[in-house]
């Protein structure tokens, strides 16, 4: 969720959805000093990654509404959003942004793990998918996971 709260931020402070690279990157290092302008760069890649911003020709998109976002006065990001971030992870971000509690999720991903013989990454996803949550972006993943385990003899 800190993710999402960190590159809400920028947006929200120029009332937009839609920024230059240089904009998301002054907005993070300079105005709020929250990271350096490579970590913001990196940052981006993350988010990227994870679907909450998208690369047009000139600028960037953030595809969720910035403005349903709370940024606390007190908030401050953990450099630990910079880190890529396994599948598991960020289907357990996608379950608790929709309002799941997180031990909740865990527990349950990992009951499905147990029952139906999957992978973390592939039990996470179907829970998702289950309980109405969209992470197709990350179906390849957990396929790709599937496969590495089914050709490991696990």
């Amino acid at each position: 969720m800190s993710l999402r709260v960190a590159v809400a931020a920028p947006f929200i402070q120029n009332g937009t959805r839609r920024l230059q690279e240089n904009e998301f990157v002054v907005a993070l290092s300079l105005d709020r000093d929250w990271f350096s302008p490579d970590q913001s760069k990196r940052l981006i890649d993350v988010a990227t990654q994870d679907g909450l911003l998208e690369r047009t020709d000139d600028a960037l998109e953030a595809t969720f509404d910035p403005g349903e976002v709370t940024v606390p006065d007190e908030f401050v990001p953990d450099e630990e959003l910079l880190q890529e971030r396994s599948a598991f992870e960020r289907v357990l971000d996608a379950l608790v942004a929709e309002g799941m509690e997180k031990h909740e999720a865990v527990g349950a991903i990992n009951q499905l793990q147990d029952d139906l013989g999957l992978t973390i990454e592939a039990a996470a996803v179907v829970y998702a998918r289950r309980e109405g949550v969209d992470v197709s972006e990350l179906v390849p993943v957990a396929r790709e996971a599937l496969a590495d385990a089914e050709a490991e003899g696990r």
